[in-house]
């Protein structure tokens, strides 16, 4: 998510306030057509009128999730059938008042829905849960009520399911009358406490799973918007795709809508309508994320050119892609290269003032339409992933509309591949198989 859904490794002091400040709680009862265009995009300028955070305040909660995702990386830097297939309709997070991207999913019997941000950087999944013991910020839908489940239960302290907390969170767990405690901290310092429980989860009516594990937020405080809560689509074993692998087998994919307006996908299992035209490159792992989905670029192109950027300096580092973080950060020699070509490409219309982490910047207010040079990702094998137009720019207003990449602090920290450039593009994870696939138009 914008608000840096990542988990980060919360210190030990941190997380022991939060479990004491609940327990205590709880024990107490509560362009032209020439060739060249080929290699460029025509966008028609418009502004979304959407009730969504500022994009400053976006951009800072992203730029917070970065340096979660640095951080653990950093810390020990060298060391069923599958035709099946769920499908949830995907909406921008602006519905909710999120930065992120969002889709219903149903909890309990009798079942009721819930607009949950998905999130394939992180791994337990949660929703605010009544009777609130501590705290709950503000969601669209009813806050989930465990009592009125006849399916609900939570996990004991005993169980040896509620060591894999530690594992899905960074955090050990904690205990309240026998119950298992979770905690998780997010890069922008939002954070859910509560009980790990299981209880049935609906991804369509058909598609049940009666013990899914999640956690009951009892403490819950950030920037989710309106969201009850969040989805992690990561690699622990507490995440949605391991927990469903035996009908899934670890595999799904999504489409992330272009505008609010729009509506994209999310699908778990290949029965789903995967592209014929969907090319896959190997997923890599980067100690010490193994939760992560790793990548390997290989290379980059600005219209016709091919940037002059050695396969080492994206090796250097590692990459990931990630649906919660918003604007893709590559190594400094990498954006220099970009920056520099894009610039070039671009030189006929003037720049403007530079936007948070976003220092390639352009006014189009005297613009109805603009020709924007195509940029292209080549990953491992040989990939090539364009980008749409629509995942270029970052748009502030019509005067401040700019380039939607960022360096990293040094070519050694890891790159993510954002969601803004993963907009429109069908984006298939194939766990069982240890890939990831990209093809281009998968939704508007």
């Amino acid at each position: 998510m914008a608000a840096a859904t990542t988990a980060a490794t919360i210190s030990s002091n941190f997380l022991s306030a939060l479990l004491l400040l609940f327990l205590v709680y709880a024990l107490g009862g509560a362009a032209d057509e020439s060739h060249q265009l080929q290699h460029r995009h025509t966008i028609h300028l418009h502004q979304d009128k959407a009730n969504i955070p500022t994009h400053a305040e976006i951009l800072r909660q992203d730029e917070a999730r970065v340096k979660s995702i640095h951080s653990k990386f950093a810390k020990n830097k060298g060391q069923g059938s599958i035709n099946d297939a769920a499908n949830l309709p995907a909406k921008d997070g602006s519905v909710v008042g999120s930065g992120n991207y969002i889709v219903k999913m149903g909890l309990g019997t009798p079942k009721k829905d819930y607009s949950l941000i998905f999130d394939t950087g992180s791994d337990l999944t949660w929703t605010q849960c009544q009777p609130c013991a501590r705290s709950c910020y503000e969601q669209q839908d009813p806050i989930f009520d465990p009592s009125l489940s006849s399916s609900y239960s939570n996990i004991s302290c005993s169980s040896t399911i509620c060591n894999a907390l530690t594992s899905a969170t960074g955090n050990s767990p904690g205990c309240s009358s026998s119950a298992c405690v979770y905690g998780i901290q997010y890069g922008d310092s939002s954070f859910s406490v509560g009980f790990f429980a299981k209880d049935k989860l609906w991804l369509t009516p058909r598609d049940t799973f009666t013990e899914f594990l999640f956690g009951c937020g009892q403490n819950n405080q950030g920037l989710f918007g309106g969201a009850a809560g969040l989805i992690g689509l990561g690699q622990d074993y507490l995440s949605l795709p391991s927990q469903t692998a035996a009908k899934y087998n670890k595999y799904f994919s999504y489409c992330l809508p272009s505008s609010p307006s729009s509506t994209g996908y999310l699908t778990f299992g290949d029965g789903g309508g995967v592209s014929k035209s969907v090319k896959f490159t190997p997923l890599s792992t980067i100690p010490p994320g193994p939760s992560f989905y790793g990548i390997d670029i290989i290379g980059m192109t600005v219209g016709s050119q091919k940037l002059p950027i050695s396969a080492s300096v994206f090796s250097a580092g590692g990459a990931i892609i990630d649906s919660g973080t918003v604007i893709t950060r590559l190594p400094p020699t990498a954006y220099e290269a970009l920056k520099s070509a894009f610039r070039k490409q671009m030189s006929q219309y003037p720049l403007a003032q530079p936007l948070s982490i976003l220092d390639t910047c352009y006014d189009f207010t005297n613009y109805s339409t603009v020709s924007v040079p195509k940029i292209s990702f080549f990953f491992k094998q040989d990939v090539e992933v364009p980008i749409d137009g629509k995942g270029v720019f970052y748009v502030n207003d019509i005067s401040q509309v700019c380039l939607a990449f960022a360096p990293n602090g040094d070519d050694t920290d890891v790159g993510i591949f954002g969601n803004t450039q993963q907009k429109t593009l069908q984006v298939v994870y194939d766990g069982a198989k240890g890939r990831l696939g990209f093809a281009s138009g998968g939704c508007s």
